[in-house]
């Protein structure tokens, strides 16, 4: 039987220099399971306007329900002003408040909550005070409870993150946001040895740490993985988070082994960096086929280095 995966939190228009794009990492990673077989619904919430109906049609165009999405009257429908001057490195100006601010709790929804194999969930949307009641009024229904980190400041706080992080089953956080948590919890040491402290302290199953082009690492009961990551020429890093955490829980919840999760989560991270938007469709032979241009553009670069600090000796 297919599992049924929730994502709760914001839908919303990432606002580029070259247009509008479809957004919130809760439905991006709802359709990167969904591409990958998953039955997928989003709890979220839009505004009865333009925006909003264009959103919903998006969704159906992707093949996810939008029986679960709520329409409101008297707010917008979410939109960042996405600054991508520095492709690696993109900024984000998060309107508020918007319709997603106010996603209701609803018994239907709790029921669906109830039903579902795992729910997914980031700290944006609880930064307001209506969903965040609502989110901490679904999480203790669900069976295994992913927690997506993401840190936008001013949108979040130290008792808020710790809540949130009591009540997960398995966390992803990037690197930066790693330190963040280590820095409030007085812990030093290894990234190794930071991702073992916030996981004993919070009872966690796995934590995941993304780091950029250096790849991600995770660690569980059975021990600590690496990957190195993939170096590529971005596009946008738009969603590449996203993928990869989809592609992650994909692997792990078919009980693939963790190394093998983590490098398929990584080259997906990586090949939605080279194209545009977050949410681009594909086929897993393409994506190998972008895994081999991938390594060898990796072993041009290390042979192109080592000949030039050859010729300086």
């Amino acid at each position: 039987m297919t599992q049924h995966i929730i994502c709760f939190g914001e839908t919303l228009w990432d606002i580029l220099p070259t247009g509008k794009m479809p957004g919130g990492a809760p439905m991006n990673v709802a359709i990167h399971l969904s591409y990958n077989g998953f039955r997928t619904s989003v709890i979220s919430r839009v505004g009865n306007d333009d925006l909003g109906k264009e959103l919903l049609q998006f969704l159906h165009s992707k093949a996810i329900p939008t029986d679960w999405i709520q329409q409101g009257e008297t707010h917008l429908t979410g939109v960042v002003k996405a600054n991508i001057s520095d492709k690696n490195e993109v900024t984000y100006k998060i309107v508020e408040p918007v319709a997603w601010d106010y996603i209701q709790y609803d018994e239907q929804t709790a029921e669906l909550v109830r039903q579902s194999d795992v729910f997914i969930f980031g700290s944006l949307a609880a930064r307001s005070i209506t969903t965040c009641a609502t989110l901490l009024r679904y999480l203790p229904l669900a069976k295994l409870k992913v927690f997506d980190v993401n840190l936008r400041p001013p949108h979040y706080n130290q008792r808020l993150l710790s809540e949130l992080l009591q009540q997960s089953d398995i966390v992803k956080m990037n690197h930066q946001e790693l330190e963040e948590i280590a820095g409030w919890l007085q812990i030093s040491g290894s990234q190794q040895e930071q991702m073992e402290h916030v996981r004993q302290q919070f009872n966690l199953k796995l934590i995941i740490v993304t780091r950029g082009a250096q790849g991600a690492a995770v660690l569980d009961d059975n021990g600590f993985y690496e990957h190195a990551g993939y170096q590529v020429e971005v596009e946008d890093t738009i969603g590449s988070g996203d993928a990869f955490l989809a592609t992650f829980l994909t692997h792990y919840l078919q009980q693939r082994p963790m190394a093998e999760a983590l490098e398929k989560a990584c080259l997906l991270g990586a090949f939605v960096a080279t194209q545009h938007g977050a949410t681009p469709a594909y086929k897993p032979v393409e994506v190998e086929e972008k895994k081999a241009v991938f390594l060898k553009n990796e072993q041009e670069v290390f042979m192109e280095e080592n000949s030039s600090e050859g010729g300086r000796k």
